[in-house]
């Protein structure tokens, strides 16, 4: 089902980054609910879904959003990632399948495959050949992290234990980071984490209070962004206080930038940059 506005309640999308002490109030809407930022290749758009549909917003005049019409697809979620060649992008279906389709619209190509999985997308590697995703088949086992590299059959590659998300390749293609909660034994108490392309051990990138998901690294690896739910929390629900942070990638401990927002799930799920790595997007969901 395709969340929605509580009364009251509006979305908006924010732009920050290592620089910007205030972020910036990019666009709002009470019309929908939207999520998920990805900012294009060129600079020049943002898209995020809504209503079960990918949606553009023009940056040099965000008056409003477009919708971007495909041939046959089921709606989508918040979890889109934008193919390196700039001109599609991939998407996760609420029929638990991942398409590709041009950012011009029209026909798009299932995936993955009927395995009885759910297939959450996440990451392209930069060559764009290959998928990371969260493997989940009823919700009642942790995510695992699987590899497809279209047509072969998916590869899950083993990350230690506890459910993880988010994974997405670093831009040199040598690490998937994602979050875990594989480091502790409090429930949900999800961390921050790294695994080498090739496979690996998981290497832990900071020890945190908080419940920490989705990290997102710039384009140029300096800097990373991601959300901090409070202590506690299980999963990664929607409405809540949470904090977007920015770091430094040789310093994940230290953090440059804090962005309290009301938020959470559709905040920040997917990596936002911008192709200069000067600022990202994130969408906050105030109410009154």
């Amino acid at each position: 089902m395709n969340r929605t506005l509580a009364p009251g309640q509006c979305a908006q999308i924010w732009s920050g980054g290592p620089a910007t002490d205030r972020p910036d109030l990019v666009f709002e809407t009470r019309d929908r609910l939207i999520e998920a930022p990805n900012w294009s290749l060129d600079g020049r758009s943002l898209y995020v879904n809504g209503d079960g549909r990918l949606w553009r917003l023009d940056l040099d005049a965000p008056a409003g959003l477009e919708a971007i019409d495909f041939d046959g697809l089921p709606d989508i979620n918040n979890d889109h990632v934008l193919d390196p060649d700039g001109d599609h992008i991939f998407m996760s279906a609420n029929d638990g399948h991942i398409y590709r389709g041009a950012l011009i619209g029209g026909a798009v190509e299932r995936l993955t495959p009927d395995d009885g999985f759910w297939h959450f997308l996440h990451g392209v590697a930069p060559d764009g050949k290959r998928l990371a995703y969260v493997q989940i088949r009823d919700f009642t086992e942790p995510g695992r992290l699987a590899v497809l590299a279209p047509p072969a059959p998916p590869v899950v590659v083993d990350t230690g234990g506890g459910h993880i998300d988010g994974p997405e390749w670093s831009p040199d293609g040598r690490w998937i980071y994602f979050n875990t909660e594989g480091f502790t034994t409090a429930p949900g108490h999800a961390q921050l984490a790294r695994i080498p392309d090739a496979g690996g051990r998981a290497e832990r990138l900071v020890s945190s209070p908080t419940v920490d998901w989705f990290p997102h690294l710039s384009p140029d690896s300096r800097y990373a962004a991601y959300v901090a739910f409070p202590a506690g929390t299980l999963g990664h629900p929607a409405d809540l206080d949470v904090e977007v942070r920015v770091v430094a990638t040789t310093e994940w401990g230290t953090v440059l930038r804090r962005y309290p927002v009301f938020g959470g799930q559709g905040t920040i799920n997917v990596n936002s940059w911008s192709p200069d790595s000067g600022r990202f997007a994130f969408v906050a969901y105030p109410v009154g």
